[in-house]
């Protein structure tokens, strides 16, 4: 069997496409046990969090895995698999462990070295084991996953390079003022009430906030939040639970909001945002702040109709305007084709001679030409110079939105609504992509690389194990078995000289396996060593049923011991 992990993320898959993808909780649970009963997959574990979606299993066969997988997180995902494929990765054996290893030290993450993602790894583990979709190798990897995350941030600055995506979300909201000087005073919503919207609250909290109210569909669990925030010794921030028929008051009152809830619709729509803020906008921020159109724009020549020397044209009007001509296009734009028959008379000098001056005048030339289109739509339509834009300056924002949902929680026209400034995922993963690498990230992918070799070491010389175990078995039966016929053909042997002799039949057969068992787990734990078991069990002849017994019993005990707290 072999580790294979099939996913999409930030990194590989367009935050559109990542919003539809979301797996909810009954969802994952599906994913997890239609995946260990499919034919290639014996082991299973989903990662879900807000920027990644990730199926692991052990499985049998590499292409009949991979192709089982993606069909799987498809069927569970909700998209078309043609539309999904392109935006998988599939990583294998060695490089799955990377991959999760990084994960774990927050290397893959959208915010370089946030450490929220080690209880995502561990949630993730613990459903696994609930479901009993995590065997050996998916519980000693997972395991394993979260001690190098710990080790990770206990060794480097790895927390230095980036924070959680609380705190960088709020960071772009305070557009460079230090998080507290912004947060200082204010009010605060908080929409949702899991592990994220928790996270918000309790860095809001720290902050400096003035009030916190939280709003649930499950109003205990917002009661308890309220509670725990209010009791914090760490803080001194008034927090209170609303129901979320609440929160469109709420925003009203809030200078601050922070959503992340599992909803799979909008939970606050553009419209419900503008009315929030629309008392708190000022005039003078929305229409008062930009001169009028008509102040920027420049003056525009007229088309009026004169008579002076017989031309159609206003001429002391349109010749004082720079760069017109009385016989070029623009002179003559807006005029319908009865007063255009005029003007083209009226530069030919007459209407016999309009003809030879349209093949000596260029200009005479165009109007003839524009008399025949005038002829077919009426009248020539006008053609002004561009008009300058005029720069109206967004007002500053009353209400801060930070949207920390997947699928999104607040619709994205709030970007466009004067008064609001909105930081979603998609905007956090632009602003990330700048962000400068600390050099403690060197250092932890030190520890990965280190950390990968000494699981797949581990993992090999596991492998090796039962079968030494049947090997030592199989020898100790055959120890029993001469001390069986040695008590029938000396029946008058005392205890002490029986004691005796076991004890030395057994010394000979254990140093006799030493040597050769010891050095088998050390050649197998290199790579490319996982062929010694086979040389081993065939060498001596082992019952291929008594090995996979003792990996079994192996196994089970394995997964009882990894049940307790991480």
């Amino acid at each position: 069997m072999s580790l294979l992990v099939v996913g999409l993320s930030h990194r590989s898959a367009p935050v559109s496409l990542l919003e539809r993808a979301t797996l909810n909780a009954d969802a994952q649970i599906k994913l997890l046990q239609d995946t260990v009963a499919a034919e290639p997959a014996a082991e299973a574990a989903v990662l879900a969090t807000c920027n990644r979606i990730e199926l692991y299993a052990d499985v049998d066969k590499f292409h009949a895995g991979v192709a089982e997988l993606s069909t799987l997180l498809a069927q569970h995902s909700g998209v078309g698999l043609d539309e999904l494929t392109p935006y998988l990765y599939v990583h294998y054996e060695d490089r799955a462990v990377h991959h999760l290893f990084s994960v774990a030290c927050g290397l893959d993450s959208m915010v370089v070295g946030e450490g929220q993602i080690l209880g995502q790894i561990k949630d993730s583990l613990a459903k696994a084991q609930e479901l009993h979709s995590a065997g050996r190798l998916l519980n000693d990897l997972f395991q394993q996953a979260l001690r190098v995350g710990k080790r990770a941030h206990s060794e480097t600055g790895i927390d230095r390079a980036g924070q959680s995506l609380v705190t960088f979300g709020l960071q772009q909201l305070s557009s460079g003022t230090a998080v507290e000087a912004w947060a200082r005073g204010k009010r605060a919503l908080v929409i949702g009430a899991g592990s994220m919207s928790s996270l918000a609250a309790a860095t809001l909290a720290r902050a400096g906030v003035a009030e916190i109210v939280v709003a649930n569909r499950t109003s205990d669990r917002a009661e308890r939040l309220a509670q725990i925030i209010t009791e914090s010794p760490e803080t001194d921030v008034s927090a209170r639970a609303v129901p979320m028929d609440s929160v469109p008051f709420e925003l009203t009152r809030a200078d601050v909001a922070v959503s992340c809830t599992g909803a799979t619709g909008l939970v606050l729509t553009a419209d419900a945002v503008a009315a929030a803020v629309a008392d708190r906008v000022s005039e003078d921020a929305t229409a008062g702040s930009a001169a009028p159109l008509d102040d920027v724009r420049e003056e525009l020549p007229p088309t009026s109709v004169g008579v002076e020397d017989g031309c159609p044209l206003d001429l002391s009007a349109v010749q004082g305007a720079s760069g017109f001509s009385v016989m070029g296009e623009a002179a003559v734009a807006g005029m319908d084709a009865a007063t255009l028959e005029q003007h083209a008379a009226w530069v030919g000098g007459s209407a016999v001679d309009r003809r030879e001056a349209a093949r000596s005048t260029p200009e005479a030339e165009l109007i003839t030409e524009l008399a025949t289109m005038a002829a077919t739509v009426g009248r020539i339509p006008e053609r002004r110079r561009p008009e300058p834009v005029a720069h109206i300056p967004r007002p500053a924002p009353v209400l801060s939105l930070l949207d920390l949902a997947m699928p999104r929680d607040v619709d994205a026209a709030v970007h466009r609504l004067a008064g609001v400034r909105l930081v979603d995922i998609e905007s956090l993963a632009e602003a990330s992509a700048d962000a400068p690498m600390a050099a403690d990230v060197d250092a932890v992918r030190r520890i990965v690389s280190d950390e990968v070799a000494a699981f797949g070491a581990a993992q090999r010389a596991a492998h090796i194990t039962p079968t030494v175990v049947a090997l030592r078995a199989m020898a100790a039966e055959v120890v029993a078995g001469e001390i069986a016929r040695l008590d029938g053909r000396l029946p008058g042997l005392d205890d002490k000289h029986r004691a005796e002799i076991t004890q030395t039949v057994r010394r000979v057969v254990d140093k006799l396996l030493h040597a050769p068992t010891v050095r088998v787990k050390q050649l197998a734990a290199e790579p490319g060593g996982a062929g010694y078991a086979d040389a081993l069990r065939t060498l001596f002849d082992l019952d291929q049923e008594t090995v996979a017994s003792v990996s079994r019993a192996e196994e089970d005990s394995e997964i009882s011991k990894n049940r307790g707290p991480a």
